[in-house]
C-alpha cells in the first residue's frame, strides 16, 4: 500500500494497520503480522504497509541492548526516518518511545491511539491495545510522526 496524500487519511491507515497486528505473539526481533513481533517489529511492519520498504537493515540487538549499550539507539534511528515532534503534540498514529528508568535509554515503542490508548508489543504477551496509564505516561521519552503526517 502506498501512503495516502492526506495526513488524516495517513493517520487512519497507520491505526488500521496497527490494529491488524493485534494478537500477533511477542517474538524478539520479529516483524511478521500474525506470527511474531516485538515493539520495534510492530513499527517496522506498519512502515512497510503504509510507507514502503524499510529504509535500513535492522542490526542485531539483544533484549538488554539499551541497558548494555547506554546509547539512544532506538531514538537515533527514529530520528533518521520519522519526524520528531514534541511529546505534548503527539496524536493518534504517532510513534512514542518509553524510557523504563530515568538514567537508561528509551527502549520501548508504541503507536498512540484515540482515547488515551496505545498499541504495542511486549515480552510475555502479544500486540495489544491498552490504556496509556499514568505508569506509561511517566516513562514517555520521545514522539515521532510518520513521514507525510508531521
Amino acid at each position: 500500500m502506498s501512503a495516502p496524500a492526506d495526513p488524516g487519511a495517513l493517520r487512519a491507515a497507520i491505526l488500521s494497520e496497527a490494529r491488524a497486528w493485534i494478537g500477533t505473539p511477542y517474538l524478539h526481533r520479529a516483524s511478521l503480522k500474525g506470527h511474531g513481533a516485538d515493539c520495534l517489529g510492530l513499527v517496522r511492519g506498519i512502515w512497510r504497509a503504509v510507507v514502503g520498504p524499510e529504509p535500513e537493515t535492522l542490526p542485531s540487538y539483544a533484549p538488554d541492548w539499551a541497558e548494555a549499550g547506554r546509547c539512544e539507539t532506538l531514538a537515533d534511528t527514529a530520528r533518521r526516518h520519522l519526524v520528531t515532534i514534541p511529546l505534548a503534540e503527539a496524536q493518534p498514529g504517532d510513534v512514542v518511545l518509553f524510557r523504563f528508568r530515568e538514567h537508561l535509554p528509551a527502549k520501548h515503542a508504541a503507536l498512540l491511539c484515540e482515547g488515551g490508548r496505545m498499541i504495542h508489543a511486549y515480552d510475555g504477551a502479544s500486540v495489544c491495545e491498552t490504556a496509556l496509564t499514568p505508569w506509561w505516561r511517566r516513562r514517555l521519552a520521545y514522539a515521532f510522526a510518520f513521514p507525510g503526517v508531521g
